[in-house]
């Protein structure tokens, strides 16, 4: 498609008729939200209607796990499937899509043209203009029904008089009202294709996107209610199946009981104690004295750390998180790129000093060549990978001391931080350890206090990796605090049998 600049209706931000709704907008007036609120989605549904306005129902099997998505997400969008470059479905999409336009082409082009294709895409524009309209658009409504009127098309078609240039005028008009900011450039570029068949295609891939962005604006616009609906929409599902087979609740019940066990065991000697006691979740006063009584935070909050540690061979997951179980082997992977990362960068800073981890751009570089290179964890050994990871980061190292006109490492300093960061590699290396029990102290700090508080008083060695660490805190605590707001109920009763009943009745699971 050629790339130019015409004249487009102008929007007029005073017509409450052709005012669209804008994603980008800072939020919806109170007239868009009272029009939302009496949006189809209420009245099947909110995840069923996102599921079917934005054609997922083939790529989305369960719709708890896009309800628990939306849940748990303030900031969730939906995304259009971009498929690899080269891949084979994407290979096959576009040689179907390509003998498609073909096929329309050759129609149009026949003495005398064929409109059946053109027609059929004329339908399907008309339906996504209309479901990009508010309840409130009336006149929009009217005036798309009557300017795509099917039955007068068809006529106009069997008489060889259907004007398809003039049509598609109509539609980037209308697509220009309609459309958020972010898409103006994509409908002005489409003004001046002359040819139909290409405009048509490209009509037709700027509305996807414009669909997206109405999805998108809805969630955006009914997030409080899609959460509520998540809820009781996941814990009814949940029920059904508990219904059916009582036993589903063994696994869980295991699973707390494990983790009220640990909290209850006498605390470990040595080092390890001494990082647990000064963990920022609490005073040094209450460290020192005797062990708070159990509480259904205290064993939840343990529970959810252990699920970071599951062994994968160990087939009894609690069954209201396997939804989950997916995005938390992900935060666990995330977990422990973060744990290897600052663990080479606090080996790396004991070798080349303050001044050079001082500055703010050697940092982030050298956090960026690390988490570069710990993608090769996936697909290499951790101490074959760890041997790239450790002569590039001495290759940094030495690097960036020449720039500053520092002294270089000696041979025997580089030998010597090459071997310490390949010693990483071992889950049993000692910084290993101490980084991973502290971030796991973090995370415990995050559930108990919340994110922000948490990152006031970081422990020893994470500091260079605050961002990271709020990003994974954030994450987890959104993901515990939806499951407990849906399986609270069943949490409380579970626990009534673990805890004695005033503790129980003290912290109610469902209000944490």
């Amino acid at each position: 498609m050629t790339d130019v600049e015409e004249n487009v209706p102008v929007k007029d931000p005073g017509d409450a008729e052709s005012r669209p709704c804008k994603p980008e907008s800072s939020g919806p007036t109170r007239e868009d939200k009272s029009s939302l609120r009496d949006h189809p989605s209420r009245s099947f549904g909110c995840t069923s209607y996102l599921l079917s306005v934005t054609g997922l129902r083939n790529t989305v099997n369960d719709a708890s796990k896009l309800s628990s998505e939306i849940g748990m997400n303030r900031d969730f969008r939906m995304e259009e499937k971009v498929l690899p470059p080269g891949s084979l479905e994407g290979r096959i999409r576009e040689t179907m899509h390509d003998a498609f336009w073909d096929h329309l082409k050759e129609r149009l082009s026949a003495t005398p043209p064929d409109f059946s294709c053109a027609l059929e895409l004329l339908k399907e524009i008309k339906e996504i203009l209309l479901s990009l309209l508010l309840p409130r658009q009336n006149r929009l409504r009217s005036e798309i029904e009557e300017a795509l009127d099917m039955d007068l098309l068809t006529q106009e078609a069997e008489h060889g008089a259907l004007n398809v240039p003039h049509l598609s005028k109509y539609i980037l008009n209308m697509m220009t009202l309609l459309c958020a900011p972010v898409r103006d450039e994509a409908v002005q570029k489409l003004e001046n294709i002359s040819d139909p068949v290409w405009l048509l295609r490209g009509i037709f891939q700027v509305l996807g996107l414009m669909k997206m962005d109405m999805v998108n604006y809805t969630i955006q616009s009914l997030q409080p209610q899609l959460q509520e609906h998540s809820i009781q929409y996941e814990r009814a599902k949940f029920q059904d199946l508990l219904n059916k087979q009582p036993s589903l609740l063994d696994h869980t019940a295991r699973w707390l009981t494990r983790a009220a066990a640990q909290l209850s065991a006498p605390p470990p000697s040595g080092p390890d104690a001494a990082d647990a006691a000064s963990s920022p979740c609490s005073s040094p006063g209450e460290a020192a004295s005797s062990p708070e009584p159990l509480s259904p935070t205290m064993v939840l909050s343990q529970g959810f750390l252990n699920l970071l540690l599951w062994d994968p061979e160990d087939d009894e997951f609690p069954e209201t998180l396997l939804t989950d179980r997916a995005r938390l082997q992900e935060l666990e992977a995330q977990l422990r790129q973060l744990t290897i990362l600052a663990s080479v960068l606090l080996v790396s800073s004991s070798f080349s000093g303050s001044v050079l981890f001082g500055s703010p751009q050697f940092v982030d570089k050298l956090k960026r060549v690390t988490r570069a290179l710990l993608e090769e964890f996936k697909s290499r050994p951790e101490e074959e990978a760890m041997l790239t990871v450790s002569e590039q980061v001495a290759q940094e190292i030495h690097q960036s001391l020449k720039n500053m006109g520092l002294a270089a490492l000696s041979s025997d300093n580089t030998a010597s931080l090459i071997g310490q960061l390949q010693d990483v590699a071992r889950k049993e290396n000692c910084v290993r350890s101490v980084i991973d029990q502290r971030i796991h102290l973090f995370l415990k700090c995050c559930l108990v206090l919340g994110v922000q508080r948490s990152l006031l008083d970081l422990p020893g060695g994470l500091t260079l990796i605050e961002a990271e660490l709020a990003e994974l805190g954030q994450k987890f605590v959104s993901l515990t605090h939806h499951n407990q707001q849906v399986f609270g109920p069943y949490y409380t009763e579970i626990l009534k049998s673990l805890l004695p009943p005033a503790q129980v009745l003290e912290t109610e699971v469902a209000s944490l």
